[in-house]
């Protein structure tokens, strides 16, 4: 049997070099590659139209909105524990005004202003007193949910009578354009925006910048503290955007269910980082990163695993994809 010269490489060699180099560059399409494969072998539904539009409605569509604030904060060098306290004031203004019989967009601005009022309260504790962002924000989820458990007299749910939804608070929620649901359109109209704005302005090459290098940015002139001050009130603006959606599909505020968002948004973040060659937050790994936790979420669910080993399963994945992602990044510096 003839014995390879010195110096060859076999080509199953080369072949398995470049399969491990294809996953250590993009470990977030490959996961996303892999999970689909999976689920689609292991549940005939899976890949039916209904229950692709069910991943993108249910479980895709209000955790990109929060997601994408999540970005924004992370961009800055920080964190926003607080996008469910942004929610769930933004669908306390909402349901409490259009109970009172004020219109629905006068209730919507209410929502919003009541979100990014949040995100100001954290401006403050940020860029004016200096507090650490994951301080901050912890202590604006605890000072939120109290707050929520006062106005709500213990944390009661606030119901709208089927009979009293306005046609427009109905059509925010499960309206459909040119066939689409309203929720999808918005969430993809926030998506493109986002995008253009850490790829195209000044503002989100800033945000960028000082998450990479806060002392350089604030040495160049830059008024960094009052940028980092805008982003948080941003963040808080659109984690409201989610809370209008979500108590407009399901027509009732509960306290604190917005943070039921928290830790998907957290993750999937951090997921979309690894797109990123430099491991930053980008828009794409974002939608990426929530596309695949949604996935997952589906997919375990048609398979009939017990809810708590579907945590375990998401888990694990966070933990692989992000492990093959800092391998990588060790195999560039070696």
């Amino acid at each position: 049997m003839a014995v390879p010269a010195s110096g060859t490489v076999r080509p199953s060699s080369t072949i398995l070099q470049a399969a491990y180099g294809g996953i250590l560059r993009y470990p977030l399409l490959v996961a996303l590659a892999a999970v689909i494969v999976l689920f689609s072998l292991a549940s005939p539904v899976f890949l039916t139209a209904a229950n692709l539009q069910s991943i993108l409605v249910n479980n895709v569509t209000l955790l990109v909105i929060v997601t994408i604030a999540m970005t924004f904060a992370v961009a800055v060098g920080g964190i926003d524990l607080s996008v469910g306290t942004a929610i769930d004031f933004a669908s306390f203004a909402f349901v409490s005004l259009v109970l009172a019989g004020q219109p629905v967009g006068v209730a919507a601005l209410a929502g919003l202003a009541s979100g990014a009022l949040v995100g100001a309260f954290n401006a403050v504790l940020i860029s004016l007193i200096g507090i650490s962002p994951f301080l901050a924000t912890l202590g604006t989820l605890f000072i939120g949910r109290s707050l929520q458990q006062i106005l709500t007299h213990g944390g009661n749910p606030v119901y709208l009578p089927p009979a009293g939804v306005p046609e427009a608070f109905r059509f925010l929620g499960r309206g459909t354009l040119a066939g689409i649901p309203v929720p999808l359109v918005i969430a993809g109209a926030l998506i493109l925006v986002a995008t253009l704005v850490f790829a195209r302005t000044r503002f989100g090459r800033v945000a960028i910048a000082i998450g990479i290098q806060p002392d350089v940015v604030r040495y160049s002139g830059v008024a960094s503290r009052a940028h980092v001050a805008v982003t948080f009130i941003l963040v808080g603006l659109i984690a409201a955007v989610a809370g209008l959606i979500l108590t407009a599909t399901v027509t009732v505020y509960i306290p604190s269910s917005g943070n039921a968002f928290l830790l998907n948004a957290i993750g999937a973040t951090f997921i979309g980082t690894t797109l990123s060659p430099l491991g930053r937050p980008n828009i794409p790994g974002t939608v990426l990163g929530v596309l695949l936790l949604g996935i997952v979420a589906n997919g375990l669910l048609l398979t009939g695993l017990n809810f708590y080993w579907q945590q375990v399963g998401t888990g694990t994945l966070i933990f692989a994809v992000l492990a093959l992602s800092f391998a990588r990044r060790r195999h560039a510096k070696a």
